[in-house]
């Protein structure tokens, strides 16, 4: 699902009514429509709809609302957050119509709260024009909103919700339901706005395809069902499902490098080697039984040593297609030359995939100039912490933070969170509308490493596909856990035990 913007949203109502003589009320009469369905079913048991509106066009989307539910027979309150003197020409247009059916448009009362015998709310005070912190009144309202408890219906984004980024501008309504218009928008999915969304609807409201087109952004939100798996060849070995080299561990972290063994050889890779410290070795052969660990030698601390170690490992990498590195790799002098050596390596090296995670990610920092060099631009997995060690700036805007990093930096920038963002360095996106807090365990990026690892293996020159398909599958595995398990059971090691589910969930024509 291509996003658009706040700007190009507005371009795009422009262009419609200017050059396709759409008349704005037509607009809003259809958005009216899409919202009041969506508040109907909360009407049938009794009780009231509670509008809360600005004087702006997304007042006027929830005045239209209201002015439908009259229609059905439904009770309705309107009451007006903004200021009367801003209102548009379609706002009064529908208040006109608000009034003939007997209905007022009535100015909130904060000492009061919401009107009792409510059964659902309809937020249509602000929409996506919004680009600064809620105060006084209007954050009295979301705030009294949150407070009460009764369902949510947010015309086009719920207030306080910045469109553009996800942020959260003081504070806002946590939606129950959004209906937004023509397009979604980055704040829709970019934490911490996806957690007030709740369930999203997409209307159309009649702006014409190719307007639409116009106004879509490089920024897509992940559905399952465009990142397929494909079926399989029934005339294939293993070793056209890619030779995966993972490099990690230390003494105190045999975890770490045999959950990402154990995801990859879970995603489907062909043959899956595991490069660890002599110390651990023997420990972590034990628990793979399908992964092929073998031992590299090891410095005084107990991580990979350098030379030695470094060297053995980019030897058996000539006979890999693509390397992951980091899980439980320790911070010793060797973690950081082998990170050096596998991103600066001769052209063979550079040219293959690589991903980056935790302890390889505190070896690159303050050496970004390592990334710079490479054919095939390098993985990073950071969570928010880990970016920051980087360099990376938090702005609150995640999106626009992983892009501009991405692209100074020559990386596919995976910023992880509770919805995983991948930024890519020619300025496309992509955001997981996947994953749940139960993920929010150590191991978990360990699974997603291993993961990505493996699809690298069978997507050869695939990499945007390869990250996009693993982070959605990754995230589509937490789903599952959660479900069978619950947030606060669910573990690693059952990520992994949920990725042939998740697998057949994602595989193409699976019914065929």
């Amino acid at each position: 699902m291509f996003l658009s913007t706040a700007e190009k949203m507005r371009a795009a109502d422009r262009r419609a009514i200017m050059d396709y003589k759409i008349p704005s009320i037509a607009l809003m009469e259809t958005a009216s429509r899409a919202v009041a369905r969506a508040a109907e079913p909360y009407l049938r048991g009794g009780g009231s709809a509670c509008v809360l509106c600005g004087s702006g066009n997304n007042g006027g989307d929830g005045v239209g609302a209201a002015v439908e539910l009259l229609r059905q027979g439904h009770a309705v309150r309107v009451l007006l957050t903004g200021s009367r003197a801003h209102a548009t020409a379609d706002f009064l247009e529908m208040e006109r119509r608000l009034q003939a059916l007997g209905g007022t448009v009535e100015p909130f009362d904060a000492a009061q709260g919401l009107p009792a015998g409510t059964a659902v709310v309809i937020d249509a005070m602000f929409g996506i024009g919004l680009n600064k912190p809620l105060e006084g009144g209007a954050r009295a309202a979301v705030e009294a909103v949150n407070a009460a408890g009764f369902p949510v219906v947010a015309a086009d984004i719920p207030s306080g919700v910045e469109a553009d980024t996800g942020r959260i501008l003081g504070a806002a309504v946590q939606a129950t339901v959004t209906v937004t218009f023509s397009m979604a928008k980055p704040g829709h999915f970019v934490e911490p706005g996806c957690v007030c969304t709740g369930h999203l609807e997409l209307a159309g409201i009649g702006i014409p395809p190719e307007v639409l087109q116009e106004a879509a952004t490089p920024i897509r939100a992940l559905q399952d069902w465009a990142v397929p798996l494909p079926r399989r060849d029934a005339l294939s070995h293993k070793g056209d499902y890619g030779r995966v080299l993972l490099l990690g561990g230390c003494v105190g972290y045999t975890g770490a490098p045999s959950l990402c063994a154990r995801a990859a050889v879970r995603a489907g890779a062909g043959l899956v080697y595991l490069g660890v410290p002599a110390p651990i070795y023997e420990i972590t052969a034990i628990k793979n039984d399908e992964a092929m660990p073998f031992p590299l030698p090891a410095e005084e601390g107990g991580g990979i040593a350098a030379p030695a170690g470094v060297d053995r490992a980019l030897r058996r990498l000539e006979t890999c297609d693509v390397c992951a590195c980091g899980p439980g790799l320790g911070r010793g002098a060797g973690a950081r030359e082998l990170v050096r050596a596998l991103l600066t390596a001769p052209e063979g090296g550079r040219s293959r995939p690589l991903v980056l995670d935790a302890d390889a990610l505190n070896a690159l920092a303050g050496n970004l100039d390592w990334l710079h060099g490479r054919t095939e631009p390098a993985i990073l997995t950071p969570h928010a912490g880990e970016f920051a060690r980087l360099g990376g700036a938090l702005t609150g805007d995640r999106l626009g933070d992983a892009l501009r990093f991405a692209g100074a930096h020559n990386c596919v920038l995976l910023l992880k969170g509770h919805r995983c963002i991948a930024a890519f360095p020619d300025g496309r996106a992509y955001i997981a509308t996947r994953g749940n807090a139960g993920m929010a365990k150590g191991g978990s990026g360990d699974v997603l490493t291993g993961i990505l690892a493996a699809l690298l293996g069978q997507f050869p020159g695939k990499v945007r596909r390869a990250v996009c398909t693993g982070m959605q599958l990754h995230a589509l595995a937490g789903d599952l856990c959660r479900a069978s398990l619950g947030e606060y059971g669910m573990t690693a090691s059952d990520l992994i035990a949920a990725l042939p589910e998740a697998e057949k969930q994602l595989m193409e024509d699976e019914k065929a």
